[in-house]
């Protein structure tokens, strides 16, 4: 791979006071954490609540600073003031829920809201909300008030507000974890079809293992460490190292170890069901 665009470096955490009592042991949301994200990937953060998966998703964009270690973005120092503002510019974060950040009445004014603090021309900021709503296929609802909108049409808007300030990165935080099914499958495509087609690096935090399985990247945490780093098949193979974790494996891989226990010869590589359908399929064919 080439260089990481981001990268933490043995990145520690805690939340509350930096003046508490010395003898008073602290809890770190984040221990000693190593990580890189890479330009135009899509890595998914896999761990049960309480895992730091999302405090460092907030490292990423230098909405939380780290308390030992350093996260560097496009060479920038987080903990450096005058990097603030040019890191998130670089950095889009999405979060669990979108009412929390949608602010404006109407849909269009909404995704506009970002340029507009930039101080764009009033021509480039049109340009932009156009280019992003079309991007998530919003654009027939520009002028729909957002609280009338689906929950995935509202993270859509969501993702488009932070498309609409061009970042080569984008980082969302349990995205879909609001949403019934259809809904989480709605926002997955779009966001896979954007890291696909803008090349836009792409951080999914998330605890559902079939949405991880698209992926590029995997990297698994647990106790404000990461524990496993790799592709969804050198990850998802691990299946004991994962239920250690309290985590599981995707429904895939689940039915076919389950069909490998009662002797039918599965191949052990099957991530997904269609590689599911597929290898039974190939050993009917040879009965």
């Amino acid at each position: 791979m080439a260089d990481p665009y981001i990268v933490a470096e043995r990145v520690s955490f805690a939340y509350g006071r930096e003046d508490a009592a010395e003898d008073r042991p602290v809890a770190l949301a984040l221990d000693g954490v190593d990580a890189e994200v890479y330009r135009g990937e899509f890595l998914a953060v896999l761990g049960m609540n309480g895992s730091g998966k999302s405090t460092l998703a907030r490292h990423l964009n230098a909405l939380l600073l780290p308390r030992s270690g350093r996260v560097l973005v496009d060479g920038l120092d987080t903990r450096e003031e005058q990097n603030l503002w040019p890191i998130r510019d670089r950095v889009g974060m999405v979060f669990q829920n979108p009412d929390n950040q949608i602010v404006a009445a109407v849909v269009e004014e909404d995704v506009a809201f970002g340029p507009e603090n930039q101080g764009l021309p009033p021509a480039e900021i049109r340009a932009r909300v156009a280019e992003a709503l079309e991007s998530v296929g919003m654009t027939a609802h520009r002028e729909r008030s957002p609280h009338l909108l689906s929950g995935g049409q509202k993270q859509r808007v969501a993702i488009a507000g932070a498309l609409a300030l061009r970042p080569a990165c984008l980082v969302l935080d349990e995205p879909t974890a609001m949403l019934d099914p259809s809904g989480r499958a709605e926002v997955l495509g779009v966001v896979r079809r954007l890291n696909r087609e803008l090349g836009m690096a792409v951080v999914w935090i998330t605890h559902f293992m079939e949405e991880a399985a698209v992926a590029d990247r995997v990297m698994v945490m647990a106790g404000g460490k990461v524990q496993l780093v790799g592709t969804p098949r050198a990850v998802f193979s691990q299946a004991d190292r994962l239920r250690a974790l309290r985590l599981d494996v995707p429904p895939a891989v689940q039915v076919a170890e389950r069909l490998r226990a009662d002797g039918i010869p599965l191949p052990g590589e099957i991530l997904t069901l269609e590689e599911l359908v597929e290898a039974l399929c190939q050993l009917s064919s040879k009965q």
